[in-house]
Formats: structure tokens, C-alpha cells, sequence
């Protein structure tokens, strides 16, 4: 497993043997079965806040590190409903693959999980860290993400969803 450390001296876990990286994906539920949808910034992509985890976590850590970082939530804002028993994985489009890059990275492998908000919206902060991902965020219906993510993302919002949808509502 290829390393890399951040600004922060923290170790990440960057690309597997096959060449995908390890990340977490979170699924946020509101009571009214409707999930968390943010925009990245400066852009007009929308997603499930997602992220790569360090070497020293686990993916549920992971999770709950990635939920502050991106929405301000804490784990007291949440309930953990379920996590995907292993890896869903997608490619990145050829001309997202940087070639000149070693290890070369051709896509990431995902623990999903989904938590439902036991707090207020109003505990939702997307400017918590120094470098926000969303600027804007909107709840939608449950299966919405999964025809309005960029294309390469659709299969594996779709295999979580799937997963999921059982234990919603």
C-alpha cells in the first residue's frame, strides 16, 4: 500500500495494489427519509460527502472524521444505521487518471455508511475546516444521487443505495 502524508504530518492511505484508493462514503438521513446532497466548491457537482482515510483508522473513524470535516456534524448528531460489508469501487475516466503519477491511480474503493441526523439542520456547518468541500447543501429524495452524480459514481451510489434502502424509513 502506497503513502502520502498532508500538510498536517498525517498518513493517508493513497493506492492499493490494484490501484485504487481507500475512502468512506456517508450517506446522511434525515427523518423524513430525505439524504444530505452538498455541492463541491466552485464547481456545480454534487454528492454524498465522501474521503480517504489514514492509515491509522478505521473506516467507521474515518467516517466520523470526514462527517466533521464536511458538515460540521459530530457522532452525537448521528445515529450509524448500517455500513457496507466491503469495498464498492469505481473508476475514474481516463482523462481523470493521472498518468505521470506513481503509484498510478485508477479509481477508489468505498466503505459506505449511513447515519440518520438525530440533531437540527441547523447543526449543519460546511465551513468548519480551513478548506470547505461544499458550499451549498440540500436534502433530497433517497434515490435522487443516484441519476444526479457525475457519471462514473452512478454504479456505486446505486450499490449503496440498494444496500441501504432496508433500513430507511
Amino acid at each position: 500500500m502506497e503513502q502520502f502524508g498532508d500538510s498536517k504530518g498525517q498518513v493517508f492511505l493513497v493506492i492499493d495494489p490494484d490501484g485504487y484508493r481507500p475512502n468512506v462514503g456517508i450517506i446522511l438521513l434525515r427523518n423524513d427519509c430525505r439524504v444530505f446532497w452538498a455541492r463541491r466548491v466552485s464547481r456545480d457537482g454534487w454528492q454524498f460527502p465522501q474521503g480517504g482515510m489514514r492509515t491509522d483508522e478505521t473506516p467507521e473513524e474515518a467516517m466520523y472524521r470526514e462527517l466533521r470535516e464536511e458538515t460540521g456534524l459530530m457522532p452525537d448528531d448521528v445515529e450509524l444505521l448500517g455500513a457496507t460489508p466491503g469495498w464498492l469501487r469505481y473508476k475514474l475516466p481516463r482523462r481523470f487518471v493521472r498518468q505521470r503519477q506513481k503509484p498510478l491511480c485508477i479509481g477508489q474503493k468505498q466503505v459506505w455508511f449511513l447515519v440518520r441526523l438525530l440533531s437540527s439542520d441547523q447543526r449543519v456547518k460546511l465551513d468548519t475546516c480551513a478548506k470547505p468541500e461544499f458550499d451549498r447543501f440540500r436534502w433530497v429524495d433517497f434515490w435522487y444521487p443516484a441519476d444526479h452524480v457525475v457519471h462514473f459514481k452512478r454504479g456505486v451510489y446505486r450499490r449503496a443505495l440498494s444496500h441501504f434502502e432496508p433500513l430507511v424509513g
